[in-house]
């Protein structure tokens, strides 16, 4: 039973992972013609674009996405109490219980983000890879005041390590409000 529950905890972390991912694109306006932004909106559109009739974007915010992104997450929580607990939880713990799953799940998407991040800023010494300019987009933006807070070691940027810590220190903290 354990196996079953580790292989969908994978599996569904992996969609959900991808409507996040596709929130985040969303938010920095990327350039959906990059092949792993067309690859989450064809992961995602099944879902996102039947709920864009009905719920029309608010400014900036995709309605549709927030939705589809908090539905998929609270069916995939659901789906795993249900296995783990024989039993579904309560309407109250299943919302709760999945939004703070969504935030540990951006918290880690960049994580993994920060991580390729920099390994590709070491291998690529030639020129930037493509995916480089993609995920250096999704970043940035958290990146930018560790930056200006911190003072440059010639080419050495210790921004990037500092986000780490502070993203693996909102993870523990959320840890703790989880158990």
């Amino acid at each position: 039973m354990r196996e079953l529950l580790f292989v969908l905890d994978s599996l569904t972390s992996l969609i959900v992972g991808a409507f996040v991912l596709r929130l985040l694109l969303q938010w920095v306006r990327t350039d959906f013609r990059q092949p792993l932004a067309r690859a989450v909106l064809l992961v995602t559109n099944p879902l996102v674009l039947p709920l864009r009739r009905l719920l029309p974007p608010v400014g900036r915010i995709d309605t549709a996405a927030v939705v589809a992104v908090v539905a998929v997450q609270a069916l995939r929580h659901a789906l795993l109490a249900a296995l783990a607990l024989g039993a579904m939880p309560s309407v109250g713990t299943l919302l709760l219980g999945s939004v703070l799953s969504l935030v540990d799940t951006i918290l880690l998407l960049y994580i993994g983000l920060l991580l390729v991040w920099v390994v590709l800023s070491w291998v690529s010494p030639s020129g930037p890879h493509p995916m480089a300019g993609l995920i250096g987009q999704l970043i940035r933006p958290l990146l930018r005041p560790f930056q200006r807070a911190l003072p440059t070691l010639g080419a050495l940027d210790l921004s990037p390590l500092f986000l780490m810590l502070t993203l693996q220190v909102l993870r523990m903290l959320l840890g703790r409000l989880v158990a």
